[in-house]
């Protein structure tokens, strides 16, 4: 994820130093992204006027430990709160939390947003210079964060859970696998698209395609009979609740 967004912050006017579990591997990634490599966390912090922590949350502690920060911090870390945060290293500071998702990968990432009330807007404006350059960001406070987790950061794999099994229907029904993999891939690409650009909701759209006694309708009403709203609601609910136990 960290290297997604450096390659989004590549293409901004920020300076980039970087700072990782060791010096040698630091060197290795910052000659791969064309940036800086610190020769400590230490020194990455006192020549920065950001700092962006892309910590694993377990690592949090035995990371931050010592380290004496003086400016902004922002962390993307799941399940590490703004308290927390503040607390790992100095609640008097501004402290920025937000969450991508993989999507990130392609610079089109949907990134969640909060902010501690030591952050002036000049600063948040900055922080979402930096999510937009890596995909599009929506202000969510820290309350919603489990359940944005769950809406943004985990659902890419449930989608791609059920954009496998449609090419395995294809492919039940002798259409090649790579065939029937780009034929579902690209629907689901333009269906997307089709909400994102147009004014109508989810439920127009499939009453425009279910004509009546059609192919559609039956396809639906199959599903519904196998629950498939209550199965995804419930997923979302058990993704939240394991949220929460971090």
């Amino acid at each position: 994820m960290a290297t997604a967004i450096i390659n989004g912050l590549n293409a901004t006017s920020h300076n980039i130093i970087i700072s990782g579990s060791s010096l040698p591997r630091s060197r290795e990634i910052a000659e791969q992204l064309e940036v800086e490599a610190a020769l400590s966390h230490q020194e990455l912090i006192d020549q920065s006027d950001l700092v962006v922590l892309g910590i694993k949350p377990q690592m949090f502690e035995p990371v931050l430990a010592g380290l004496r920060f003086h400016q902004p911090i922002l962390s993307m870390a799941a399940g590490v709160t703004l308290e927390r945060l503040g607390k790992l290293t100095d609640p008097n500071l501004p402290l920025i939390r937000i969450m991508p998702n993989l999507n990130a990968q392609i610079l089109k990432s949907t990134t969640a947003i909060c902010t501690n009330d030591k952050v002036s807007a000049e600063l948040l404006s900055t922080a979402k210079e930096i999510t937009d350059s890596f995909g599009s960001t929506f202000d969510i406070p820290e309350k919603d964060f489990d359940t944005f987790t769950a809406l943004a950061g985990s659902s890419p794999a449930y989608i791609y859970l059920f954009i496998e099994a449609l090419a395995k229907a294809g492919v039940k029904y002798s259409i090649p696998k790579e065939k029937s993999l780009d034929i579902v891939t690209q629907t689901v690409l333009a269906s997307a698209e089709n909400l994102l650009q147009g004014s109508d909701s989810p439920h127009d759209l499939i009453d425009k395609i279910s004509s009546p006694g059609g192919t559609t309708i039956a396809g639906l009403l199959d599903l519904e009979k196998t629950g498939l709203t209550a199965s995804v609601v419930s997923s979302i609910d058990a993704t939240i609740a394991k949220a929460k136990a971090l």
